[in-house]
């Protein structure tokens, strides 16, 4: 009797093991994916991309119903709003959920690290992101789709998981603290005060955070990440404290979901959070929040001259 509960036991640890999804996946790993049962792939593209040729089977839902307000694009949408999103999608936690964006380029891999991390913020496990997006799709000869899809609602109710991420107080408690260590996924030009974002005051960084870019996880000259063993390699190199609790930024949550994606997902670091509002909401805070590397009045009015010419 013991060795048949031990038997099944082993069984049912074998069925979850093959069940879990890769968190990154290759086209031809895509490919396969699809003929499974509850493989859902969301292009994340605008629409008319979207229309102009996509996955068989895949949803369009714009990167943008995943995003906040103009004013703060990093704001994490409400539970009302993305419970709708997902019950639209039909998801359930049964789903296999392939994010698929355009591959342009490294920026672009941000876009669906984003809406992974949303999602397994909203309870979904079973994740993975298209490496390269459409163009690795279309680089591997597989052919594309013109056909609308939409998929049979959803009842599914999903609750935030806290535990992914780092709330404006709680990256002032750590800059006051010490006790997370903040790294800055924005290129060097943002870290160290050349230029910032449109909507965020300030240019700067968070007090005490490392430069961490989130173009140090791809293969040269390419728009895929590269594979986990070699993420783990490179994440020894990086200034990344593998024993700390680290929080993820960037100017609006999008550059810093890539480091949250491979630090969390591949080289599976536990406690990494994502500041999702990131420079733009610290520095719309009220009151004067503590920042390092920001310039004097003088280059930053240069800085405000530069931003504006260039609209």
């Amino acid at each position: 009797m013991i060795k048949k509960i031990v038997f099944c036991l082993f069984g049912l640890f074998l069925s979850s093991s093959a069940s879990a999804a890769e968190p990154l996946l290759t086209a031809q790993a895509t490919q396969a994916a699809l003929a499974t049962p509850n493989t859902v792939v969301i292009d994340i593209r605008d629409p008319k991309s979207y229309a102009s040729g996509h996955i068989v089977g895949a949803l369009n839902a714009p990167y943008g119903t995943w995003r906040g307000p103009e004013g703060n694009p990093g704001e994490l949408p409400s539970l009302e709003n993305l419970t709708k999103l997902v019950q639209r999608l039909g998801l359930t936690p049964s789903a296999h959920v392939i994010v698929a964006s355009s591959g342009k380029d490294a920026s672009d891999f941000g876009a669906a690290a984003r809406v992974y991390w949303t999602l397994k913020v909203l309870g979904l496990q079973n994740l993975s992101v298209l490496n390269g997006g459409l163009m690795a799709w279309q680089t591997a000869g597989f052919s594309l789709d013109t056909n609308p899809v939409s998929a049979t609602a959803s009842t599914y109710t999903p609750s935030i998981n806290q535990s992914m991420i780092a709330t404006r107080a709680d990256v002032v408690s750590s800059v006051q603290s010490g006790k997370a260590q903040l790294i800055d996924a924005r290129p060097t030009a943002f870290f160290d005060g050349s230029t910032r974002h449109t909507a965020a005051k300030v240019p700067g960084t968070l007090k005490g955070a490392v430069s961490v870019e989130h173009s140090t996880w791809f293969a040269p000259n390419s728009s895929q990440v590269v594979p986990a063993s070699e993420a783990k390699k490179l994440a020894l190199s990086a200034p990344v404290k593998s024993d700390q609790e680290v929080i993820s930024f960037c100017n609006t949550g999008h550059w810093a979901a890539t480091n949250w994606f491979v630090l969390s997902e591949l080289v599976g670091q536990p406690n990494v959070k994502l500041y999702a509002g990131s420079m733009v909401d610290w520095t719309q805070a009220a009151g004067a929040l503590p920042m390092d590397n920001v310039p004097n009045r003088l280059k930053q009015l240069y800085i405000d001259a530069q931003l504006w010419s260039a609209k």
